[in-house]
């Protein structure tokens, strides 16, 4: 991205963080898809790199867990047997980490929703907090191997089951959810303070994903075909999420309240993660003689 002008660069970038899809921005920015993608590996990579760095000694005292499903490639139902389970083909799921106080995105992960990447994702958890700290996650059974796994005794575990009621009738049951009737709380290990064992804040964060991402966005063609930029886009999103938008509630950035930054990152900067290469010597011209 040597030839594209930073103030281009960011301008690209502040599309792609508010939702607008690739084809949408090369219509908007007058350039062409494979510019827009090759910012968007370069930029997520680097995002990618910079937050794992970043991202560690937090002295978090509460974290909310839950996962947020998308597809990449096609529907799961549409996947060929020969690719069923491999990543990249049919359910994808974003598993994410928040600390309700700061509204830090603590941790991420791209994957499927089984054993192995809900024990990478807590492991990686707990290697970047500080802290003995509450967690509070949904009840999907892999979290309990994978945290007993990851911490031991030393979390304040609880988990939240949500209860619904009946389904809605076969004409509303695609965008109509079933009623919310209550939600059972259980004590899995530790002393967790139950007043304050929620998942509200983290499914909060779930609309803003879908909002901010195209490719979260439901009943449009905008889904990632490629696992890899699925993962620079997540990678982006919760860099300008965490350091370059302000909180409307904080009035900082999440990074600025948790401590891990100082300022409000512009565009610019988070363009700037990318390393320039330098530019490549071209030697001297040689006229070729033609035969005749």
């Amino acid at each position: 991205m040597n030839h594209l002008p930073i103030e281009k660069r960011a301008q690209i970038l502040g599309l792609l963080v508010e939702g607008n899809s690739m084809r949408s921005i090369t219509r908007l920015v007058g350039c062409s898809i494979n510019t827009v993608t090759k910012l968007l590996v370069d930029v997520g990579q680097a995002c990618s790199e910079y937050q794992d760095k970043a991202m560690r000694n937090l002295p978090c005292k509460r974290i909310q867990c839950d996962e947020i499903w998308a597809f990449c490639g096609m529907k799961e139902k549409n996947v060929p047997e020969e690719n069923k389970g491999e990543l990249g083909y049919g359910d994808v799921y974003t598993w994410t980490a928040l600390d309700p106080d700061s509204k830090l995105i603590v941790s991420f992960l791209v994957g499927r929703r089984d054993y192995e990447y809900a024990e990478a994702f807590i492991g990686d958890l707990a290697d970047r907090l500080a802290n003995r700290v509450q967690l509070t996650t949904d009840g999907h059974k892999p979290y309990l191997s994978a945290v007993e796994g990851a911490f031991g005794g030393e979390i304040d575990f609880a988990q939240l089951v949500k209860i619904y009621g009946p389904a809605p009738t076969a004409e509303q049951r695609r965008y109509s959810p079933a009623r919310f009737t209550g939600a059972d709380k259980t004590i899995i290990s530790g002393n967790p303070d139950m007043a304050k064992v929620s998942t509200s804040h983290v499914e909060r964060q779930n609309l803003t994903m879908r909002m901010s991402m195209r490719r979260f966005t439901r009943l449009t063609n905008g889904f990632s075909k490629k696992i890899e930029n699925l993962e620079y886009a997540v990678a982006l999103h919760f860099m300008f999420y965490n350091f370059g938008r302000i909180h409307k509630t904080l009035r900082v950035t999440p990074a600025m309240e948790a401590g891990i930054s100082d300022h409000v990152w512009t565009l610019e900067e988070i363009a700037g993660l990318v390393k320039e290469e330098p530019p490549k010597k071209r030697g001297p011209y040689k006229k070729t003689p033609i035969n005749l």
